[in-house]
């Protein structure tokens, strides 16, 4: 393919030739040139930004409500009240979950998410009935797509006797990361549900992620067990703290050395932007220490939360708008998070973002995940959040203009 007349990261109109579903070539865009390579497949960029596609390293398929009628929220305060409203309900939507999922799915790969992380609940409710269902749009999106799936006890490991036995089941079919819930706060047992936690991902190879809602410093405590664990089992570089916004509000030294701990064992952090009252972990701060930092839509309008479109630019503009964010270079980074920050949570050999100018992703010998979006600038793109997007996965166009394609 050569994709003609885009402007990476807002800079001068450039071709970018694609062969094998990498970037191998780029040069500057001369009007009315024609390609040499008759064989070739053009599009037209049409003068429009071009970013790497977005990556939602932090979202719940397995509950969503896209595509069903506005239901009002009726959930209760904390994680087991509303696991519970989650659980009460889910079976009784319109549509069955596996057309709910792969609906989501397919909304979000047309807005330009071509790489997702889905946590599946696991418990002795559902069994691995949402499992399935994640898997299930998994294999149907897999020319468009890459999605991990996690092993999710969002009811906790230790609460219900037999939810251990359903997450190794799932590693056995497929999950790729293993999860972990508020080890102080809902399990009551830090170390029994982190020894099983990592226990399992050394079982079956696969990465950690904990899901840590926890205040201040019983966060920190649950953070140092998990960076104990990480360590003693070598498991640098396999492990992602989810939320942890608790971890900023404590004193700015005790944030300060948990910063520092999480880059030298490569552990890293998603964020859903969440509109906290507290201090937030500072992104600038977290990437110049070298920590990855991904982001994530968490609740897709589902029985947690009304919120959830599908659209992660519109989470990148969240994620500046919480943050405050106001300078080019700063909003330009929070959409570097949403793009390329995730995407090295999810592939750790791709190089991590190191400073707020850093723009990467469409170099020579780079995997052609791109999305191409209307704007003057980056900062006017995440601004306006339009639907004039081209979405490319692996050198094919997998949507347009908001609808997927057959390319």
């Amino acid at each position: 393919m050569l994709i003609k007349n885009v402007r990476p990261w807002g800079k001068t109109p450039v071709d970018i030739e694609i062969i094998d579903g990498r970037i191998e070539a780029i040069s500057p865009h001369e009007p009315g040139q024609d390609s040499e390579q008759q064989q070739q497949s053009v599009l037209d960029g049409h003068g429009r930004l071009a970013l790497p596609s977005f990556s939602d390293v932090h979202v719940h398929l397995d509950s969503t409500r896209i595509g069903l009628p506005f239901r009002e929220h009726t959930g209760a305060p904390g994680v087991w009240g509303m696991m519970l409203n989650d659980r009460n309900n889910w079976r009784l939507a319109e549509n069955s979950l596996t057309e709910r999922v792969g609906m989501t799915l397919e909304k979000m790969i047309a807005h330009g998410t071509t790489r997702v992380r889905s946590y599946a609940q696991i418990d002795i409710d559902c069994k691995l009935e949402k499992f399935e269902a994640v898997l299930a749009a998994k294999e149907k999106y897999v020319a468009s797509a890459e999605v991990e799936i996690m092993a999710f006890p969002q009811a906790g490991l230790l609460l219900e006797p037999g939810t251990a036995h359903y997450l190794e089941e799932s590693l056995k079919l497929g999950a790729t990361v293993m999860g972990g819930i508020d080890p102080c706060q809902l399990d009551r047992d830090p170390a029994k549900h982190l020894d099983i936690v990592f226990g399992l991902a050394e079982k079956y190879q696969v990465d950690v992620d904990i899901h840590l809602h926890e205040p201040g410093h019983l966060a920190q405590f649950s953070t140092e067990l998990i960076m104990e664990r990480t360590r003693a089992l070598g498991m640098e570089g396999r492990v992602t703290l989810s939320h942890a916004y608790e971890l900023g509000n404590i004193s700015e030294a005790a944030t300060a050395k948990l910063i520092e701990s999480m880059s030298a064992l490569d552990i890293s952090w998603a964020t859903v932007a969440p509109a906290t009252s507290g201090k937030q972990f500072n992104l600038a701060a977290m990437t110049q220490a070298g920590i990855r930092v991904g982001l994530g839509e968490d609740g897709q309008r589902d029985y947690w939360s009304p919120y959830g479109d599908c659209d992660m630019l519109s989470r990148t503009w969240q994620l500046a708008f919480t943050h405050g964010l106001r300078a080019d270079e700063l909003i330009e980074h929070a959409a570097a998070i949403g793009t390329w920050g995730g995407a090295t949570i999810m592939d750790r050999s791709l190089d991590r973002l190191t400073s707020t100018t850093d723009r990467p992703g469409l170099s020579l010998g780079d995997r052609a995940d791109l999305v191409l979006l209307a704007g003057e600038t980056v900062s006017s793109a995440v601004m306006d959040r339009g639907s004039d997007r081209t979405v490319i996965h692996g050198g094919r166009v997998v949507a347009d203009q908001l609808v997927l394609t057959n390319g």
